[in-house]
Order: structure tokens, then C-alpha cells, then sequence
């Protein structure tokens, strides 16, 4: 027995110590007072004070929404004059979604489509939105939880918009209700293609029979061979206000490819949650093409099983009520990865054995500040949206078990984002490597980015600059081509999908100017953009970088829409200068996602080691 795992057990040992810790529950704001004497308590010694530098700004600002309205104000005015009062009472209204508006009692469906529509869709039961609530009846007041829990309501896909408030009770000091008014959105969504060669359906409901839980459905056939595919998931969000989320999931290709999985989770869904932890269960069977020494591809046939286990615990560190203080958390997550192979390449396509039962065991412990601002005019039109900021410093250990050799694993990550002056940037810089021996083994140092400027104004139009740059270095990496960077699809540029354009290293930047124009038709909203891509890959025989440029330009619009349940689509075309092992100066249509540009989340979640993609 080897001194490797000790690492692990040290940092198990850790997370233990975090669940036996006191939880702290308040309820109310900090005033600048109490701020005050926590900031100069930090200052009575050097670990307090480095503690307190490394996770807060003095006296940090709340960030203000652009265009925020009078309306807002008054709220959080009224919020302050209750706060800490009894709930007395908890009153929940859901909208159809066609013809309301939360903002406006008066607003009521006039147009025939709208009361047909709405005679079509089966609003979100009351208890649905109850069971996403962090508050309860006879509990005081206490405005940090009511913001968490409007901010969950509005994060859901069958909702809309939220407005939370409190109600003053003539003629009581000590207690207040609470109104609840949310605008569903049409969550029964169709899709499909058709061509000569193949045709496809898909059919999700986000709000099955108002109870929030998903049903997806997507069948294709193909007509020439006669083949059909499907895939069926069903999900179920939030069980009895747990925060548990599980899903089932099965899906046959039409290579009759299989995989069935189910998962049960508990994440850390808000930065006021204490336990977290999940299960993940999968069985699969594809086949792929792998190339021998000669580099001649063959297909090789993959059956494995895989289980995941994982448990966390976070608590917080400072007893002030202030909101950065209560969503400053030290957290601790252990987890367990087991898979199995049941077919395998031959060792002529994996003389390394790169794909091999594997046993993996980890713990994270780490500092994290999470929390959310309001912003509007981003991937949607002129909804809220919650644009999470904060940090995250964190240590990821463990060790692995595979081909009869233990190998100890080491990661750390550090996460910062936050407003400025000039916009919102954040940046996501990782490492990890496994160590056997003493030597290093697919080493792993990934820094991403994200930067959007503030929403500028041309007359009536709007207009967001975003600009996202990735790199990735790998070091010591498995000689098989499936542990190589690609550049393909979430990977880099869509559109450059073969898988000998790979290497160890790559820097991609996308950048995209984004305007949102005025008025609508019939409730769709269009907002015209232009993107560019561009990708650089490096290997063992680069100093750094290859000089060669892999590009992408595209120009189009999103469109969006009131009352639908996705967040928009979009209709793109791109010019490709050069795709290796295809052409020259190639075009194609939407070859661009709304999600290419998705921003990063400050949590600390499931251990893993360092994604190499």
C-alpha cells in the first residue's frame, strides 16, 4: 500500500470536519455599522485579514440593472420597512401566458389568439411554484432568501417573469404577507426537419401538466435504409422542495447506437445551501473508428457502464448578515467515479489501453463568493436575466485506479467575475495532472474568458460587444487521438468536425457584436449580430502554436419571443476561407448557437479533474 491516497484522506478528513459544523441562520441586512466592525475585525491578525481581502471589495456596491424602474425602487423600499416581520400569509398567482403581465393588474387577453392559446396551455400549479420558495409561513422576513427565491422561480423554462412583494396588514407592526405573481411562458414546443434522405420530429413539453417536470421526445427515420432513432427523456425538477432533481433518459441511434442513464442530484442551487450531492447511472454502446500505427482507421465497438457517487457540504465562515457575507461559503465535495468496460477497442487501435475500467476518487475543498445580478438585453429581449458574479479558490485532490496502476491526482482552480466600469468580465483559470512516480501525466492548464461591454445605446436600437477567448495546454497527454484537442463544434468553431485537425494545445477567441432592435412583430423580437471566430492549434511540434488560422465568420439574427419557452433561435450564415480535408472559401447555414457565448457559474460542485477539450 502506497502513500498516495493519503492526500485524499486528508481532505476527506476535511470535509468531515465541515459537516459537523454549527449552521448559522439570520435573517435581515447589515448596516454599514455592522459591516464596519466585521471589516476591522479582520484586521486584528494576518490570516483574518488575508481571508478578508481575498474574498471581498470594501464596501462592494449592489449591481443596478440597466434601465431599472421605479417600480424596482419601490419594492426594496418596501422590503426595508419589513424587514424581520412574521409572514403571515403566502399568496400565489400564475398567469397564462398569453395577454398578462405581471407588472400590470389591468392587463388582460383581448385578442382571439391569445384566449385561445391560453385555453391550450395548462398553467404552473401554485404548489409547483411553492415548492420553489426558500421561505415559509410564521418565519420572519428576510429579503436576501425572498431575492434567491424569485431569482429560482425565474430561472425555470416555464416561467417567464416573477414579482415578489411584500403586502402590509393595516393595523399590524409585526407581521406582513407576501404576493407572488408569475407569467408562465408556452411550454409545449415542436421541432422538425425534412429532406430527401431523412425527416425528424421533436416534441417537449417544459411544464408537464403544470407540475414543472420535462418530456422530451425526438424520433427520426431515415428513408433509404428504413432506420428509425429515438430519444426519450423525462425530468423531474425539485421534488417535494427538496432541490432534488432526477431524470431518465433513452436514446437509439439510428446506427443503433444505445444509452440509457438515470440521474438523481441535489446541487448547490443557491449560495445559501448547505448539502448537496447526486448519483449518476449510465449504460452505453456505440461504435467509433480509431486509427493503428499506420494510421489507417478501423471501427471498434465501445460497451461501458459508468456510476457516480458525490457528496457535499457548505458552510459559511463569517457571522455577518450582509449579503456578501452570507453567500461566502467554504465548501467541501468527495466523490466517486467508477466505469466498466464491457467491449474494447483491440490493442492494435489502443496499445495503451486509454480506454480501461477506471475507478477514481476525489475531494474538493474550496472558498467560494456566488451571487447574481440583475441585467437585461443579453440572450434574451428585454427579460431579466441573472448574470452570476463572485470567486472561487479551490484544491481538488484524490487518486486513481486503471491497467493496475494507482496514480495520485492534483487540481486547483481560481474564478473571478464582477461589473466595471467598462462591462462585466470574468475569468476561469484551472490546472490539473495526474502524478505517477513523481512525473507528471496528462497535465491539464485551461484559462477561459468573458467580457461584454455595457448595453450602449444608437437611437433606438441597443447594442452588447461580447468576447470570449479560451486556451487550453495539455502536457504529457495519452499517445491515442481521443485524448487530443479538437476544435469542432462546443469545442472551438463549428463546422470543423474531422478528427484529424486535433492537437495538445489550442487558443480560440469568438467575438460578436450583438444589437437588439426596436419594436416587434407579433411578439418576436429580432436582434441582428455578427460573429467571428478564430482558433489556433499547437502539438508536440510547435513551439507554442501552429501559424495556422482556422476561422469562422457568420452574420444573422436571434429572434425571440414573449411567450415561448426557448430562449431564442436563430437564423445564420457563416464563410469559412479554408476547412481542412473539405475546402476552400465554404458556406454554410446556422452554424451558430445562442450558447456559444454562455457564461460561467462561481459554484463548487461535483469534484472532477480539469476538462481537456
Amino acid at each position: 500500500m502506497t502513500s498516495k491516497p493519503y492526500l485524499f484522506l486528508l481532505l476527506l478528513l476535511c470535509c468531515c470536519i465541515a459537516t459537523a459544523q454549527k449552521k448559522d441562520v439570520h435573517s435581515g441586512n447589515d448596516s454599514t455599522i455592522v459591516y464596519k466592525k466585521i471589516e476591522n475585525l479582520s484586521q486584528k491578525s494576518k490570516f483574518n485579514r488575508f481571508i478578508y481581502k481575498l474574498l471581498f471589495k470594501s464596501n462592494r456596491q449592489t449591481k443596478s440593472t440597466s434601465g431599472a424602474k421605479r417600480r424596482r425602487f419601490l419594492i426594496k423600499k418596501s422590503f426595508d420597512r419589513n424587514e424581520g416581520k412574521i409572514i403571515r400569509n403566502i399568496n400565489i398567482e400564475t398567469l397564462d401566458p398569453f395577454g398578462y403581465s405581471v407588472d400590470n393588474y389591468k392587463d388582460q387577453p383581448e385578442k382571439g389568439f391569445e384566449k385561445f392559446g391560453n385555453s391550450l396551455h395548462i398553467k404552473s400549479k401554485n404548489w409547483t411554484i411553492h415548492n420553489l420558495l426558500l421561505f415559509k409561513k410564521n418565519e420572519p422576513l428576510d429579503s436576501l432568501i425572498v431575492k434567491e427565491s424569485e431569482r429560482l422561480i425565474r430561472r425555470q423554462r416555464y416561467t417567464r417573469s416573477v414579482i415578489i412583494k411584500p403586502v402590509e396588514i393595516p393595523g399590524s407592526r409585526d407581521s406582513v404577507d407576501i404576493s407572488i405573481r408569475v407569467l408562465d411562458t408556452w411550454s409545449l414546443i415542436p421541432n422538425g426537419t425534412l429532406s430527401s434522405s431523412q425527416g425528424n420530429f421533436e416534441l417537449t413539453e417544459r411544464n408537464f401538466l403544470g407540475l414543472g417536470h420535462e418530456f422530451r421526445n425526438d424520433y427520426t427515420r431515415r428513408f433509404d435504409t428504413g432506420r428509425d432513432a429515438y430519444l426519450g427523456k423525462y425530468s423531474i425538477n425539485n421534488i417535494k422542495n427538496t432541490f432534488i432533481n432526477a431524470s431518465l433518459t433513452y436514446e437509439n441511434s439510428l446506427n443503433n447506437y444505445t444509452t440509457k442513464n438515470a440521474r438523481i442530484e441535489r446541487q448547490f442551487f443557491s449560495p445559501l445551501t448547505r448539502l448537496a450531492g447526486g448519483a449518476f447511472f449510465e449504460k452505453r454502446f456505440f461504435i467509433d473508428s480509431l486509427p493503428d500505427n499506420s494510421g489507417i482507421f478501423n471501427k471498434q465497438n465501445f460497451k461501458l457502464d459508468t456510476q457516480e457517487y458525490w457528496l457535499g457540504h457548505s458552510f459559511k465562515i463569517f457571522k455577518g448578515k450582509n449579503e456578501d457575507f452570507r453567500t461566502t461559503n467554504l465548501v467541501t465535495t468527495i466523490g466517486f467515479k467508477n466505469v466498466k468496460y464491457l467491449q474494447t477497442p483491440e490493442l492494435v487501435y489502443d496499445p495503451t489501453q486509454f480506454f480501461a475500467n477506471e475507478k477514481l476518487y476525489l475531494a474538493t475543498i474550496g472558498l467560494n463568493t456566488r451571487k447574481f445580478a440583475e441585467d437585461k438585453f443579453l440572450f434574451n429581449f428585454g427579460i431579466i436575466e441573472d448574470i452570476p458574479y463572485g470567486q472561487v479558490y479551490a484544491i481538488t485532490g484524490g487518486f486513481q485506479e486503471k491497467n493496475n496502476i494507482q496514480r495520485t491526482y492534483l487540481g486547483g482552480r481560481f474564478a473571478y467575475g464582477d461589473y466595471f466600469s467598462i462591462g462585466y468580465f470574468s475569468t476561469n483559470i484551472e490546472w490539473g495532472s495526474f502524478f505517477n512516480n513523481g512525473c507528471t501525466e496528462e497535465t491539464t492548464f485551461r484559462i477561459e474568458g468573458n467580457y461584454f461591454t455595457n448595453l450602449l445605446n444608437m437611437g433606438d436600437w441597443r447594442l452588447r460587444q461580447f468576447v470570449k477567448p479560451t486556451l487550453v495546454i495539455g502536457n504529457h497527454r495519452a499517445p491515442i487521438i481521443k485524448d487530443r484537442l479538437l476544435i469542432s463544434d462546443d469545442n472551438g468553431i463549428v463546422g470543423f468536425n474531422n478528427p484529424l485537425i486535433n492537437g495538445t494545445r489550442k487558443f480560440s477567441l469568438a467575438l460578436q457584436t450583438q444589437t437588439y432592435a426596436p419594436g416587434n412583430w407579433h411578439g418576436f423580437h429580432f436582434s441582428p449580430f455578427y460573429n467571428m471566430t478564430f482558433a489556433f492549434l499547437g502539438n508536440e511540434n510547435n513551439r507554442f502554436l501552429d501559424s495556422r488560422l482556422y476561422s469562422k465568420f457568420s452574420i444573422g439574427v436571434l429572434i425571440n419571443n414573449d411567450y415561448l419557452v426557448f430562449n431564442s433561435f436563430q437564423i445564420s450564415f457563416s464563410y469559412y476561407p479554408s476547412i481542412p480535408f473539405e475546402g476552400e472559401n465554404l458556406y454554410r447555414t446556422n452554424s451558430f448557437k445562442n450558447n456559444d457565448l454562455a457564461l460561467p457559474d462561481f459554484q463548487i460542485g461535483q469534484p472532477v479533474i480539469v476538462p481537456y477539450k
